[in-house]
C-alpha cells in the first residue's frame, strides 16, 4: 500500500497545478527542479513529496485522457 500525502502536501500541489498548469509534466526531476524554485523554504523531503504528488496526478491525467480516446474511437468504429 502507497503511503498517505498529508492535506499540506495536497493543498500545495493542487495550487501549484492549478497557478502553473503547462509547466509540469510526468517527469518527476523536472516538477521537482520547478517545485523547488516555485516555493520558498520547503524541506528537500517536502519538495520531493510534492512534486510525486503533482507527478502522479499528471501522470493519471494522461493515462485517463488517452483511455478515453481508446473507448471514443472503439465507439466510432461500431
Amino acid at each position: 500500500m502507497g503511503k498517505v500525502k498529508t492535506e499540506q502536501i495536497k493543498r500545495v500541489g493542487k495550487e501549484l497545478l492549478a497557478r502553473f498548469p503547462n509547466k509540469f509534466t510526468s517527469n518527476f526531476d523536472e516538477n521537482k527542479r520547478l517545485v523547488a524554485s516555485l516555493t520558498q523554504g520547503t524541506t528537500t523531503r517536502v519538495r520531493n513529496q510534492i512534486a510525486g504528488y503533482i507527478t502522479r496526478k499528471i501522470s493519471l491525467a494522461q493515462a485517463n485522457s488517452s483511455t478515453e480516446s481508446v473507448v471514443d474511437e472503439g465507439e466510432a468504429s461500431e
